[in-house]
């Protein structure tokens, strides 16, 4: 398959995140020229891996679209939310900026209906691909340029662009993990780690006690999503982490103790998972009668076992449970500021400051994870890098933390109390992954490129209340809003609606706000009397919903 994005640097994977506060404004027009288009070429590369077209359609992944759609969709979000900054006046091509814009929301385990959708051919996509590209780059010259960029700054929604474009290098990645190998082709960017062997054995050192400071600056010299910014000062005791990551090899003793099959390990989410799935070890690994291998982006291979375990929470917090009841300690995943206290105590380089990756990040090293001790941070390995590691911290806002205005529901969905922190980055984390003020969180069954190591600790975790953005909540709040009676009257906000619209009369029904309006019913009826309604909520999740339904 042959690429459509132009040859700009040599190697795609050695790249540095744009600094927003250095340079000449020429200069930084440069940079995020070639960062732009190095990211088009990463991403092309990734793609190439697929043998033909058909392999873009394939449902791989239950809670994801095919692939043809993430193709597609980083190169909408750029039109999207330029459209919506207002530096552009006229879309490339509605249809596709309509079908390729909003992605899967991974709350549940059911597979995704695809029959609704109408895919376009992957040539159509690749020349709207070619073409969004050639609009950035003549925005990127054109644009007025006033250094240091921040968020007001016209560039804000390339940067965006281009991150948002990098997360989904990553987690289309995952996808293709789990495309049969048929459908794909080897690629000279995406070579595994050639060191396999027996798996070290792990085992727990103190960590002297502390404090750290979560957050950062709007000032701050990168790019970053908004709930990287602001504040919190946490107070560290003293515990004890576990020197590896936990390794294939380590991982298998739970599964041999028939850890998937006892419910004590397990939290009622993960046993309700455990129980629907029928899963018996971690996604990657694949049983052949006697042995195990592991799928990596482009083989299956005989099972490292010194590799890190790639696993969901469900799995990492079972294994902690099972592995306290074997040695008779208090053993349980890190939190946030704990993974920020290691970090802060072994002084690591933050990735615009580093010659060479220290671990196995940014690309710089291998498309695949490596044995767990081949990186050494002082006495710890892969304290960044090689497979993100969970936490037991469910992800919400610092304090002073504020909604990007341009993309209003890119954190506030998650503050769920359901979605927990992942850190540190893995093999093909680049850009603003790759940096440690990241906070990237998933649903604790979801599955990416992530492990987890683990501590002795006795501190309690500080986790966030959501009592308005919960499932159940949004499931309460759709029954109210379209199921049949409530308060014992029917179609309630309908209803509401009615009032309001008899209450007018023979006034003008122009234009009408519905301040709360949750998940949308009665700014729905009372559309079909105004000739514009808006509709406005705290909850961005419920706006969501809204749009959905």
């Amino acid at each position: 398959m042959s690429s459509v994005i132009s040859k700009r640097t040599n190697d795609p994977k050695n790249t540095r995140t744009v600094l927003l506060n250095t340079g000449t404004a020429e200069l930084k027009r440069e940079e995020i020229r070639d960062y732009l288009h190095n990211t088009f070429q990463l991403e092309e590369q990734l793609y190439e891996v697929l043998k033909n077209d058909e392999a873009f359609y394939l449902h791989a992944e239950a809670l994801r679209h095919p692939l043809v759609f993430y193709y597609g969709h980083t190169s909408t979000f750029f039109i999207n939310k330029l459209m919506l900054a207002s530096l552009i006046n006229q879309r490339v091509n509605p249809r596709f900026e309509s079908i390729f814009a909003v992605g899967v929301d991974e709350m549940s385990w059911d597979d995704l209906n695809e029959a609704n959708y109408d895919w376009p051919s992957i040539d159509e996509v690749r020349e709207y691909r070619k073409t969004i590209l050639q609009l950035i780059d003549s925005l990127v010259t054109s644009l007025p340029l006033d250094l240091p960029l921040t968020w007001e700054s016209p560039f804000w929604p390339i940067l965006m662009g281009i991150e948002h474009q990098r997360i989904h290098i990553e987690t289309s990645s995952a996808i293709i993990r789990q495309i049969p190998l048929e459908y794909l082709q080897r690629h000279p960017t995406w070579n595994v780690c050639p060191h396999t062997g027996d798996a070290p054995t792990n085992q727990l050192l103190s960590v002297e006690n502390g404090q750290v400071r979560l957050g950062k600056d709007k000032s701050h010299a990168t790019y970053g999503w908004d709930n990287e910014y602001g504040e919190k000062r946490v107070d560290i005791d003293s515990f004890s982490a576990s020197k590896y990551l936990v390794s294939n090899g380590e991982f298998l003793s739970f599964i041999k103790d028939n850890g998937y099959q006892q419910k004590k390990y397990w939290t009622d989410e993960g046993w309700n998972w455990v129980q629907y799935k029928k899963t018996e070890h971690p996604l990657f690994w694949i049983k052949k009668e006697d042995r195990y291998e592991l799928r990596t982006l482009l083989e299956e291979q005989a099972m490292p076992w010194n590799w890190p375990a790639e696993v969901n929470y469900l799995e990492a917090k079972a294994f902690c449970n099972w592995l306290s009841d074997k040695i008779g300690k208090s053993i349980r995943l890190p939190s946030e500021e704990q993974w920020h206290h290691l970090h802060q105590l072994h002084d690591i380089p933050d990735q615009p400051e580093w010659d060479k990756a220290p671990g196995n990040i940014n690309l710089e090293h291998w498309a695949s994870a490596c044995p767990v001790d081949h990186f050494a941070f002082g006495q710890f390995h892969d304290l960044i890098g090689n497979a993100w590691q969970w936490t037991e911290t469910p992800i919400s806002g610092f304090d002073g933390f504020e909604v990007h205005p341009l993309y209003d529901d890119f954190s506030t969905p998650t503050f769920d109390t359901r979605h927990n922190l992942i850190k540190g980055g893995c093999w093909i984390s680049t850009g603003n992954e790759a940096t440690k003020h990241a906070r990237y969180a998933f649903r604790r069954h979801f599955y990416q490129h992530a492990g987890f190591r683990y501590v002795e600790s006795n501190q309690p975790l500080e986790n966030p209340i959501a009592m308005y953005e919960t499932d159940t909540a949004v499931s309460q709040y759709c029954h109210f809003h379209y199921g049949s009676t409530y308060f014992d009257v029917e179609d309630l906000s309908a209803h509401c609606a009615r009032l309001c619209m008899e209450k007018l009369q023979n006034k003008p029904t122009v234009r009408a706000l519905d301040l709360g309006c949750a998940v949308g019913r009665a700014s729905f009826e009372l559309a079909q009397h105004f000739d514009t309604v808006t509709g406005i909520d705290f909850s961005a999740r419920f706006i969501r919903i809204a749009h959905q339904m």
